[in-house]
């Protein structure tokens, strides 16, 4: 297999923000030739598909802010500098939803545009719940409530779920719970 892989010859912060960075690069093409890059780098995040005892995912509603909507997403939130993601996902499963879980299953890991930002999502399974109180983040808003796989696949397909994580996660909780894939790995 040929190797046309880019090399990176020189970065420049371009933006440095609280949660996003963005960086230009210029690199080094197959051909010997040059190209300018600009990116957004993130520190990724999780997407968390927390399961009940009656089988319903954990889910959330929240108006989000830049879109001017509801949005109904799984549980989720970003990975801190150095935090390992399974942590990540215990904590915000903890502070959204007030839910903790006794086993855990990596899903997958998605990546939300590939060409303009190394965010990648780690998307987790869990189960065993048990519910304490929510702690959530300061401005935070949640409505918290569980709802029937074949209902949120179907709320995708109507356009009420559009929110990516989510519907790439719903379709992986499709493939592990309906149809038997296991999930990849329980820590």
């Amino acid at each position: 297999m040929k190797d046309l892989s880019e090399r990176r010859l020189s970065t420049k912060l371009v933006y440095d923000g609280k949660l996003l960075k963005v960086r230009s690069d210029t690199v080094r093409l197959p051909d010997g030739g040059t190209a300018g890059r600009e990116w957004i780098e993130h520190p990724g995040a999780v997407a968390i598909l927390a399961v009940t005892d009656a089988g319903e995912l954990v889910m959330e509603r929240q108006f989000r802010y830049p879109l001017g909507r509801d949005m109904i997403e799984v549980p989720a939130g970003k990975i801190d500098p150095g935090e390992d993601p399974l942590e990540t996902a215990r904590r915000e499963l903890a502070e959204e939803t007030g839910y903790s879980a006794a086993e855990w299953s990596h899903v997958a890991t998605i990546h939300l545009a590939i060409g303009y930002s190394n965010e990648h999502i780690e998307i987790y399974l869990a189960k065993g719940l048990t519910q304490q109180k929510a702690r959530l983040d300061e401005e935070e808003f949640l409505e918290v409530f569980a709802l029937p796989l074949a209902t949120a696949l179907a709320w995708v397909r109507e356009g009420k779920i559009t929110d990516s994580k989510t519907v790439s996660s719903l379709f992986w909780a499709e493939k592990v719970l309906l149809e038997g894939w296991g999930a990849a790995q329980k820590r």
